[in-house]
């Protein structure tokens, strides 16, 4: 098998891949969570303003307890995001299936209510129960809130097809006759939850999302966390949006719980009264490094490439395209000059695509662990703030500052690549008005020359 065969069989499975249940109803679930991360974010930036003497000038104005209303808004949301995904996956999955996707969305937050630790213990070693415990329902829950979706998603779309449950005579009404057909996949969930907590609770004295963090969340976030397990996840999204398949959104459906749960973590060390900077605990790869720092302008840093156009495009189709995709640039879509251009299976432009992110990573990676700029928090901006305002609104003045660095490596990598594309179309442009003039004289015509 050569290369291109090897290649072309890479991007088979992962187009494949992309299409499995599962990891859509995964995507699409994270995809729901978004209103509740960015609106939490903007509490949780106003309470966190990165500016010199802000917290100061608040607490002279409201009282020293300005940020309880801003963090109580941030507690429901942050810290229950494992409820919220555990309702969102299920819905998406047993959506896509055609069944009854409320019902299962309500039973999957049951069955995960089923398995969380039932008490939590107080300062001074006071144990309280009847509560719902945050440290399990936010980021160290978001892998058991995957698999309880799946595993409820499963069960109840194999009962509903399978006309597995209590059947209601046709005069009784539908939304009657829905609730007793949950009564079997319900039972059936609320089974399983109750042996899975039994079984960790009296043979390992532990609680099922204990178990789950530690032998799975837990290393998955560890590799998730180092400039290889970075570098994977950049060059991967590249790869597929070069080979036509919507890289962001495949990759994005199995690492986001991960990156997101790395911003959580950051957040819970904020909240404990210790600093990100310095500290070891702090996680370096989170979502706003994915999202901002290595697309900055869309997948493969294109707005590098829009700048390198505008200054060395002469071809009027580069021009032409340049033109139309820089506007939706700065808002980081890049479909226009994905499609347009294209860079879709363009080998002039498959380096610097992969290239540029990989070495965006670096960069952003080299100014935390240097110290530059912080790790990144639970805050995050709408994904179509434009590179820079981002970067400032994430991190201060640092943010900005490493956002312009990568803008300006970007564009310097791309622009002999563009310049190559951009000869050629130049090339293909004087052909055609060649042969344009050719087939006027054929047809006894005078060519009309500049």
């Amino acid at each position: 098998m050569n290369k291109q065969e090897l290649f072309d069989k890479f991007i088979e499975f992962m187009g494949r891949f992309a299409e499995i249940r599962a990891v859509a109803a995964l995507r699409d679930g994270f995809i729901m969570t978004t209103p509740f991360t960015i609106c939490g974010s903007v509490f949780l930036l106003l309470a966190n303003l990165p500016i010199p003497g802000y917290a100061e000038f608040m607490a002279g104005l409201f009282g020293p307890e300005w940020t309880a209303p801003l963090n109580a808004v941030s507690g429901a949301t942050f810290s229950v995001l494992a409820l919220i995904a555990v309702l969102a996956i299920t819905y998406k999955y047993v959506e896509a299936e055609g069944c009854d996707a409320i019902m299962a969305a309500i039973l999957a937050l049951s069955t995960f209510l089923i398995v969380l630790p039932p008490t939590v213990t107080a300062t001074g070693g006071v144990v309280v129960d009847n509560i719902i415990p945050k440290a399990w329902a936010g980021s160290n829950g978001v892998i058991t809130a995957i698999l309880v979706s799946f595993v409820v998603s499963w069960v109840f779309c194999y009962c509903e097809k399978n006309h597995i449950g209590i059947k209601m005579p046709p005069a009784v009404p539908g939304g009657v006759a829905k609730a007793f057909e949950a009564l079997t996949p319900g039972m059936v969930l609320f089974t399983i939850g109750a042996v899975v907590y039994g079984l960790c609770h009296f043979m390992g004295a532990t609680t099922f999302p204990e178990l789950i963090f530690k032998i799975v969340q837990t290393p998955l976030q560890g590799l998730s966390d180092t400039l290889i397990g970075g570098s994977v996840i950049a060059a991967l999204q590249s790869i597929l949006f070069w080979a036509g398949i919507h890289g962001p959104n495949v990759v994005g459906g199995v690492v986001n719980p991960i990156l997101i749960a790395n911003s959580l973590d950051n957040q819970h060390i904020i909240d404990m009264g210790m600093q990100l900077a310095g500290n070891p605990d702090a996680k370096i790869i989170t979502c706003q490094i994915n999202d901002v720092f290595i697309k900055s302008g869309g997948c493969g840093l294109t707005i590098g490439l829009l700048i390198a156009s505008w200054l060395s495009a002469k071809s009027s189709q580069m021009k032409s395209i340049t033109k139309l995709a820089s506007v939706p640039g700065i808002f980081n879509i890049n479909e226009p000059i994905i499609f347009g251009l294209p860079i879709v299976f363009n080998p002039y432009l498959l380096v610097p695509f992969i290239l540029v992110p990989l070495l965006a990573l670096i960069i952003s990676y080299a100014a935390i662990a240097i110290g530059f700029m912080n790790p990144f928090s639970a805050v995050q901006v709408p994904w179509t703030t434009p590179p820079i305002i981002a970067g400032l609104l994430l991190n201060g003045w640092q943010g900005a500052v490493v956002q312009i660095i990568i803008i300006a490596m970007s564009t310097a990598v791309y622009f002999p690549f563009v310049r190559a594309q951009d000869r050629a179309m130049l090339a293909e442009e004087q052909g055609d008005n060649a042969g344009g003039d050719d087939h006027q004289e054929e047809e006894g015509q005078p060519a009309l020359h500049n």
